[in-house]
């Protein structure tokens, strides 16, 4: 049967894509890393550093994470290929609908695989710490940057990642004006990196009495949560510290008093604030943390070749800077300024369907090719 055939020849054109993928897995290597860190694990006195412990876990779960997703896309191939042939064998046209969804399904899983071997950065397989601030607009651009809140937190949870609010600032009137989460998961900051910038919406305002389109803007940082001693000489002349009370929508992450700890690094401006822990030491050692990672990147950009693969220019929150468009009036459209990716479907990006920007993101970090163009 002809659609058989057009099946059969896509999926002998997925083998060689496969084996790239494989390839750039570089699973002899993860083999013996594997191998040490078992080894190390039997170890006597190797659960007494929980630290050190839960460290090696941690690893060894995304190691064995690439054998799980490679071996289940070479099964899926197989089986797929058996399925055409039991389909032509007995001539069952019936079939062609399942088949055709296997391939495609199989198409997917093996983009999504490919992306997540683009992710190689020092820092990619490090929490995050997203930070977003609202811009020009007044109190559209605080609604803006609730929404973005939303978006954000609802593409952690579509990967099964945990996330808590570290500062929080009310708009005046409604919205957010400014809010910093940390997202845990695994290469959380090898994918949100791509959002750093500044983000620009288009809409009829619900706080315009005359209904015009407004233009709003919302700015997002986003750096890696990491997690080991960051080697750096902070002096603390250089830092100013105030406290004030912590602010939000309610629960735990407001108290009665002034914990919340803002700490201004005075020769770069860097400022980083905490206000989700229970005591002010434990805000005031968030924010320190924070701080330095901040600080090393910084040291980081000023020494690497590109430092749009760590950290994105820090740009105005305002017009002709922005990243990416969402346009929700006359039309809907979300497009990335960058790569050239466009969405028609606004809302679900908006419900936290931002993986085709992320992966068009990487893939353009990697390659240099854009949305549309062609190998």
């Amino acid at each position: 049967m002809v659609e058989y055939d057009q099946l059969k020849f896509k999926l002998e054109s997925l083998e060689k894509p496969l084996e790239r993928i494989k390839e750039s897995l570089d699973l002899d290597s993860k083999t013996k890393r594997i191998e040490e860190l078992e080894a190390d694990m039997e170890s006597p006195g190797f659960w007494d550093n929980p630290e050190k412990s839960n460290m090696a876990m941690k690893e060894l779960k995304t190691l064995k994470s690439s054998f799980e997703k490679y071996d289940e896309l070479q099964r899926k191939l197989e089986d797929t290929k058996t399925l055409i042939e039991m389909a032509e064998e007995e001539d069952d046209a019936s079939l062609v609908d399942e088949v055709t969804d296997e391939v495609n399904s199989l198409s997917d899983k093996m983009d999504e695989l490919r992306v997540e071997t683009l992710l190689s950065g020092e820092y990619d397989d490090c929490n995050a710490i997203l930070t977003l601030h609202a811009g020009a607009g007044g109190t559209e651009s605080c609604d803006w940057c609730q929404m973005l809140f939303r978006m954000y937190t609802r593409w952690a949870e579509r990967h099964d990642c945990s996330y808590e609010v570290i500062d929080y600032l009310d708009g005046d009137e409604a919205g957010i004006k400014s809010v910093t989460i940390e997202i845990k998961g695994d290469n959380v900051y090898g994918h949100l990196k791509s959002e750093h910038g500044i983000h620009r919406l288009v809409r009829i305002s619900p706080f315009n009495a005359a209904g015009k389109r407004q233009t709003s803007f919302v700015s997002c940082d986003v750096m890696p949560d990491i997690d080991t001693d960051i080697d750096i000489e902070i002096n603390e002349d250089d830092l100013r510290i105030d406290t004030y009370r912590a602010s939000g929508a309610g629960g735990q992450h407001i108290n009665k008093t002034s914990s919340a700890i803002r700490i201004t690094h005075l020769p770069t401006g860097i400022v980083v604030q905490c206000q989700n822990e229970r005591s002010q030491h434990q805000n005031k050692e968030k924010a320190m943390q924070m701080l330095k990672a901040k600080l090393y990147l910084q040291a980081q950009e000023a020494n690497a070749k590109n430092a749009a693969q760590i950290r994105g220019d820090v740009k105005d929150i305002n017009f002709g800077s922005q990243i990416r468009s969402y346009i929700l009036q006359p039309y809907t459209m979300v497009k990335d300024h960058r790569t050239g990716k466009d969405i028609g479907n606004a809302q679900m990006v908006l419900d936290g369907g931002i993986d085709p920007f992320i992966n068009a993101y990487l893939i353009y970090l990697s390659t240099g090719a854009k949305a549309g163009d062609t190998e």
